[in-house]
């Protein structure tokens, strides 16, 4: 049983290649996704004044703090390795650059939606009819054999959808990298905090089991003294309350040194080496010195505003594809290839067989797709407000930022003199202890001034260099440096914008 071709439709079978082209030039036109527009910032154009902000503003026209990379913004070459070993094994970073991943595949499926899918398929059967069924009235065994070359249920966007929702998955993609990002800030401002924690620690530590040993010399000669009758029994309790104090402090200081080593190998995904950690903070090389420079608009490069207006994208070609659902679906189901009732003649001439099945679904009655477009619609709203919320976050970050860059000189300039003027006062007072002039009460006094004032300028040292990682971090700064998308990848093309509809 062999199909049979009408020879007055060659002509069309020519042009059914043709009209696929052009039914693909034709889908490939405008969404029906509204422009975008970018929200105005809710956020003042410049950075706040007052006295907390006059040292942070004398330069401008800075160089991008977003594209200044980690490596040149820390200069102390173990905390560069220990960064470097984090951004490798850090298993959070590890699965942020996975949902990149993930983010492009998801998108590279939604833009293949716009491309038919081409099958070539093979079909053969053999049937046998009994004679009461067979149209001749006699038994016959019916036998048909195809080769097709065919698009099945190719939809065709005149209206936009799918390209609405590529746009959309586009978007998402380019939020999910900017994810990575923030992920990698936060990844790279810890370690370096944890890295200088522990200096300070070490600092802090030492500081306290030199104070320790001093407690108990003193302690010593307190108790020789009361063994001769030269001091009262108050004296001596006195001096074994600095001793435990001290004992106490060193104990707490080895326990957050091991607690932050620990918590550094934990970042790092690995034991970090002994000869990479800091001793104090007077060895650490400082960072890089940034300036903000007068514009609050560096605030649109923070990834974390860019992954806003990303969502806020997707959200806005959400709308379109919304839209769209108001029109007809046109799908196109096709094939052309050979048939024939005899396996040997299926490629012979005169075999050839095409089919052309167009298919269009017109909405006459569906409260869902206006339920969805309103949904896209306040969808959108919550994507604007969170784009502005993300604007006014970033810009109280940074004023703060600004705030403790602009007074922590003066903070540390007072602590120093603070613990020179103690230091003085101690050494007077023990002098005058030791001639027998004032008490030991004065002498306690001293020491515990003393050991205050000298870790609170450990303390402020150490929130000195904390307060330029936080402004180099709030400013975009250190998420730039590492390529996640594979290296012979390309990216996928910006979106375009829509033309506004309905």
């Amino acid at each position: 049983m062999m199909n049979k071709i009408h020879p007055g439709r060659n002509k069309m079978k020519r042009n059914v290649p043709l009209l696929l082209v052009a039914l693909a030039v034709v889908a490939g036109g405008c969404t029906m996704a509204p422009n975008y527009i970018r929200p105005a910032a809710p956020v003042p154009a410049a950075w706040p004044r007052g006295a907390a902000y006059q040292e942070v503003r004398a330069a401008s026209n800075p160089p991008s703090v977003s594209e200044l990379g980690w490596r040149e913004f820390f200069r102390d070459e173990r905390l560069r390795k220990v960064i470097e070993t984090a951004v490798a094994n850090n298993r959070d970073l590890r699965l942020a650059v996975l949902n990149v991943e993930q983010a492009r595949a998801m998108y590279g499926i939604q833009r293949a939606e716009l491309l038919p899918s081409i099958n070539a398929t093979g079909t053969g059967s053999k049937q046998r009819v009994p004679a009461d069924l067979s149209s001749t009235g006699v038994r016959q065994t019916v036998e048909q054999y195809s080769v097709n070359l065919g698009v099945i249920s190719w939809e065709l966007d005149f209206f936009g959808r799918i390209r609405s929702l590529k746009d959309s998955a586009l978007a998402e993609y380019f939020a999910t990298e900017q994810a990575r990002r923030s992920a990698q800030i936060l990844l790279v401002t810890s370690v370096a905090n944890t890295f200088l924690a522990i200096a300070a620690d070490q600092q802090s530590l030492a500081l306290a089991e030199d104070t320790l040993a001093t407690h108990q010399e003193t302690y010593n000669l307190v108790k020789r003294s009361y063994a001769h009758g030269l001091v009262p029994e108050l004296d001596l309790y006195r001096a074994q309350t600095q001793v435990d104090a001290a004992r106490g402090d060193v104990a707490r200081l080895t326990q957050r040194v091991a607690q932050n080593e620990n918590a550094l190998n934990l970042l790092v995904g690995s034991p970090t080496p002994n000869d990479l950690l800091p001793k104090e903070l007077g060895n650490v090389v400082p960072p890089k010195e940034i300036v903000p420079g007068l514009s609050s608009d560096v605030l649109l490069c923070r990834p974390d505003v860019q992954q806003a207006e990303n969502l806020l994208k997707a959200a806005n070609a959400n709308i379109g594809a919304a839209r769209a659902a108001f029109f007809p679906r046109i799908s196109l189901t096709a094939a052309i290839g050979t048939a024939s009732s005899d396996l040997s003649g299926l490629f012979k001439s005169g075999s050839g067989a095409w089919s052309f099945a167009p298919q269009i679904a017109v909405p006459i009655f569906d409260a869902r797709t206006w339920s969805a477009n309103k949904a896209a619609k306040v969808q959108q709203e919550i994507a604007v407000t969170q784009y502005e919320k993300a604007i006014q976050n970033a810009f109280k970050e940074v004023a703060d930022a600004l705030a403790t860059c602009g007074t922590i000189n003066q903070q540390v300039s007072a602590q120093e003199s603070l613990v020179h003027a103690v230091s003085e006062s101690c050494r007077l007072s023990t002098s005058r202890y030791e001639k027998g002039i004032d008490n030991y009460l004065s002498v306690l006094d001293a020491q515990r001034s003393l050991y205050a004032a000298q870790q609170g300028y450990i303390s402020l040292s150490l929130a000195k260099l904390t307060s330029d990682i936080r402004l180099y971090a709030v400013f975009g700064g250190g998420g730039s440096d590492v390529r996640v998308v594979k290296k012979n990848a390309n990216p996928p093309p910006a979106p375009v914008a829509g033309n506004g509809g309905l």
